[in-house]
């Protein structure tokens, strides 16, 4: 199969060494299988019924990432809700939660479905509060699925646009996550489809909605807070161009530097972002950084009436 040339001037783009080139269209356009993940939401039993790899030093202690071949979705503990299955780059994209210190009264996650990331920020933070809100309908089923078969709670489902919350709950947020909608390059390394991903139009398209939902998040994170911001995409106009975009108009935030992550530095800036790629067999691929509003002040006390005039879908 021969790369489009969408993707082979994307790679230039990515890489300046050919090598690199090559071996990241290889990973697109010839999927190999990566190893199976899980974020176990109960006490891991005392004899793991997987094979377990050596984690890695930026894993959590509540993931383990599996031999190739495990299919832990059909084991019984993933019915009874004792771990989530994930690919291991969303577990790299929200392992910069990791670096979080100070007690989390609230966790806001704004483009929650189907509820990894919430449930990883609630196992890593343990928060007072956690909502999910998910602005497309259809994808409410799974999110709350999700969250009740994992035993998340409290915890709170919503099912408004970002511009809603910044109206109404602002500087409430200890963290907020926006795992933002993107054209999701990184499908093709799982085997999957996604029409357009590489074209100019579908790119800009995505980078303008990410820019108003990272501003709108914005308004929520409280004073010292932080605001999480990751894709599953590779194009740097989703990335650290949405990034340097977002420090340009909200320069109260700051980019914080990740220790454990420093090996996956992007290439493509010196802010403190991190990526990894498909050929680096860790997962389909995944970029992530970690901002902290640096105002001064408390957090405001989210008014629950203001909550439930926006509309809870599900307490969990």
């Amino acid at each position: 199969m021969e790369p489009s040339n969408l993707l082979v001037k994307l790679s230039r783009r990515l890489f300046e060494n050919p090598d690199k080139q090559e071996k990241f269209i290889e990973a697109l356009i010839n999927p190999q299988p990566f190893q199976p993940c899980i974020l176990w939401c109960q006490q891991k039993p005392d004899n793991l019924p997987f094979s377990v790899e050596t984690p890695t030093i930026w894993q959590p202690q509540f993931v383990d990432r599996l031999y190739l071949g495990e299919k832990p979705g059909q084991h019984p503990l993933h019915n009874q809700g004792y771990f989530y299955c994930l690919d291991f780059s969303s577990v790299f994209a929200a392992a910069t939660l990791l670096t979080i210190t100070q007690p989390m009264h609230l966790v806001f996650d704004m483009c929650a479905s189907p509820g990894g990331k919430s449930i990883f920020a609630y196992q890593a933070l343990q928060p007072d509060l956690l909502i999910s809100n998910e602005v497309i309908g259809k994808r409410l089923g799974m999110l709350i699925y999700n969250l009740k078969r994992c035993h998340i709670s409290p915890c709170v489902v919503v099912n408004r646009d970002s511009s809603i919350f910044a109206e109404n709950i602002i500087l409430s947020s200890n963290l907020v996550i926006v795992d933002a909608p993107c054209t999701g390059q990184s499908l093709l390394a799982k085997g999957e489809k996604a029409p357009g991903c590489f074209h100019p139009t579908a790119i800009n398209k995505s980078a303008n909605r990410q820019k108003r939902i990272i501003a709108n998040s914005a308004q929520l994170v409280a004073p010292q807070g932080y605001l999480a911001y990751m894709t599953c995409t590779y194009s740097p106009e989703e990335n650290e161009q949405v990034c340097e975009w977002f420090l340009s108009r909200f320069p109260q935030f700051k980019a914080i530097q990740i220790s454990y992550l420093q090996d996956y530095q992007s290439h493509l800036t010196t802010m403190p972002c991190y990526r990894i790629f498909p050929q680096d067999r860790l997962g389909a691929g995944a970029f992530t950084v970690l901002f902290q509003n640096t105002d001064e002040g408390e957090a405001k006390e989210l008014d629950k009436d203001i909550l439930h005039s926006l509309g809870i879908v599900q307490n969990v």
